[in-house]
């Protein structure tokens, strides 16, 4: 095992590579580092597409001091020619998008607004979306949600009375839409004992979404005639998804999932190209695990641990500043995260967080009813019964990108290789650029 330590740069691909199209995909429930590696494959990259989600997604961006957390804009915001495209896949909070926007600009991140392409057929998440949404979240069923409407405005896009990009240039398609969504929600509302959305409230919807259309429009355009030019060009393009594959609406933890695919797959859907064009996944997971909001976790620490975790490694939410449940990285739910992405490699982050612990775990299967599985189960009653079966490694000392790393750490890495099937070829050790090691063979 050799690591060899580069001080910015991601991996240079040759550039003969054609149609090269790499995926960065979340390998647990979100929160993983994505925005830190995305930010470094960027550098390398002609273009970054977000795919999916919404505003309910925070990546952190560390650029020397100053830390920019983005909720909309593609990572690769940060590099000057990089373009940035928001997919169809993805649900736009308009205010928001605007917002991240100016801050960008103010701070001389994003050279200028011409690089941004915003697909026609992304979805608009609207207020009456929040409002549903607010509303669930204090019933009985609460799944613990950022409360920020991404699940409704998915629905209404699967209910066919979504509201796209596109119709905002639309006034009378546009007032429709809204009259027929608020004429279906307003009962709920009046139900669950909240106030109806006035023909007033109406109103200013259809006024504030002019003033999105005015500013909107010269960055709106068509993502997929965009991906096939670069495409015929033989230029590099990144797919950036939104939270992990646990919290894929298919294939994660449900119902305590998000309201999207999130996994490769799913990134190429919200992009608009085909899968034959994607060559390599990049999977990303923390050195442990955390997750945020409710649902089974089955190597979650007491409650004393994953405090002394959390305050290591800063694991508070980038959008709403909760604090993560923690705990020890999960295996055999990494391994069904490699499965149903087809990662080709991955990258583990936040390695130095366990510097100093006086042993790091690693959960290699679960007891379930006496029996010992090591395959992921679709039951969620199964995984809140499943006690975790641990394999021990010795504590090692801070991991510094310029020293190699020690020999317990390799052998942690080494461990998961073996049991998910893909190579680790990226070891993190700290937030920036610079604190990221490189490993070959």
């Amino acid at each position: 095992m050799v690591c060899r330590i580069r001080q910015r740069n991601l991996i240079r691909k040759k550039r003969e590579d054609k149609m090269a199209i790499t995926v960065v995909v979340g390998a647990q429930w979100g929160d993983e580092g994505k925005g830190k590696i995305v930010d470094l494959l960027a550098d390398e990259s002609d273009c970054v597409v977000r795919t999916a989600g919404g505003a309910n997604a925070g990546h952190t961006l560390c650029v020397g001091d100053v830390k920019l957390v983005t909720h909309l804009l593609p990572s690769g915001v940060l590099h000057p020619g990089v373009e940035c495209l928001l997919g169809a896949g993805m649900v736009i909070d308009v205010d928001t998008l605007f917002e991240e926007i100016d801050e960008a600009l103010s701070r001389g991140l994003l050279d200028t607004t011409s690089r941004i392409k915003v697909s026609p057929r992304a979805h608009v998440t609207m207020p009456y979306h929040r409002k549903i949404e607010l509303i669930r979240e204090k019933s009985a069923n609460a799944i613990g949600t950022t409360k920020r409407g991404i699940g409704p405005c998915y629905a209404s896009k699967a209910d066919r009375f979504g509201i796209r990009i596109n119709d905002l240039f639309s006034p009378s398609r546009l007032r429709t839409l809204i009259e027929q969504n608020i004429a279906e929600l307003n009962p709920v509302f009046v139900a669950f004992g909240d106030s109806a959305i006035t023909a007033t409230e109406v109103e200013s919807m259809l006024s504030t979404a002019a003033g999105w259309a005015e500013k909107l429009r010269p960055m709106v355009g068509s993502v997929v005639d965009a991906l096939a030019e670069m495409q015929s060009q033989d230029k590099r393009i990144l797919l950036e998804g939104a939270q992990g594959a646990m919290l894929d609406v298919d294939h994660g933890t449900y119902p305590f999932v998000t309201s999207s695919s999130t996994t490769s797959a799913g990134a190429c859907q919200g992009a608009g190209v085909g899968p034959s064009a994607v060559t390599r996944v990049i999977g990303i997971c923390k050195a442990y695990t955390t997750r945020v909001g409710a649902g089974p976790f089955p190597s979650e620490l007491s409650i004393e641990a994953s405090e002394s975790l959390r305050q290591k490694g800063g694991e508070y939410g980038a959008t709403t500043g909760r604090p993560r449940r923690c705990g020890w990285l999960d295996l055999v739910a990494l391994r069904h995260a490699v499965r149903i992405n087809g990662i080709t490699e991955l990258a583990i982050t936040k390695i130095d967080v366990l510097s100093g612990e006086p042993e790091v775990l690693v959960c290699i299967g679960y007891e379930i009813g006496g029996i010992t599985v090591t395959e992921f189960p679709a039951d969620t009653a199964s995984l809140d019964n499943a006690k975790p079966v641990y394999k021990r490694f010795s504590a090692w000392s801070n991991a510094e990108a310029d020293k190699p790393l020690a020999d317990s750490t390799v052998e942690f890495l080494e461990c998961i290789e073996s049991f998910v099937g893909a190579k680790v070829s990226i070891a993190s050790v700290g937030p920036g650029r610079k604190q990221t090691i490189f490993r070959e063979k």
